[in-house]
């Protein structure tokens, strides 16, 4: 399909909050499918609509691609439509995160460590499962974007200040 630009900070475009798809459509799937192809461009294992200007509820993610060396190019991306997350417990764990829309930043982020996950498939199928470890990481830093929220915002201020400057300052760069 096509590789769209990924939005970075600061631009306001990522703290608006998502509104819920209405129905899966081929328009839908096509968005899907540009999200994909965006996602893999960039090198990233997930992304949300609104980091492509798309304000709908819709996640794409691959946490198995190029986990393989044997198999660089295995590719099992999935797709969330409308999700949902309950925590599961109030466990904590801790992930060092980054954001194709925070380029070149990473810092630890505590996050539930389960979460119960339900949302559509690209079909339009509701789906109900349990996510854990990297899953449910990559999952709850997704849906954050949905609701307007980067991974720095869970940040002390001076360390998301840092990084939108580190951002400006590679994309001066580039």
């Amino acid at each position: 399909m096509a590789i769209r630009d990924i939005l970075t900070v600061p631009d306001p475009v990522l703290k608006q909050v998502s509104r819920d798809v209405e129905a899966v459509t081929d328009e839908t799937r096509a968005l899907i499918e540009d999200m994909l192809d965006s996602m893999y461009a960039a090198n990233g294992i997930g992304l949300a609509a609104i980091q492509i200007g798309v304000p709908q509820r819709v996640i794409v993610m691959d946490l198995e691609w190029g986990r393989d060396e044997s198999k660089p190019d295995h590719r099992a991306p999935r797709t969330f439509i409308n999700p949902r997350i309950t925590p599961l417990t109030d466990e904590l764990s801790p992930y060092e995160e980054g954001c194709l829309s925070v380029p070149e930043v990473y810092d630890e982020v505590k996050r539930p460590a389960r979460v119960k996950l339900e949302y559509l498939d690209q079909d339009g199928n509701p789906v109900v499962e349990e996510a854990d470890g990297l899953f449910a990481t990559c999952i709850q830093h997704e849906m954050d974007h949905l609701n307007g929220v980067l991974f720095i915002d869970h940040l002390s201020r001076l360390k998301r200040e840092r990084a939108v400057a580190r951002v400006r300052k590679v994309r001066r760069a580039a």
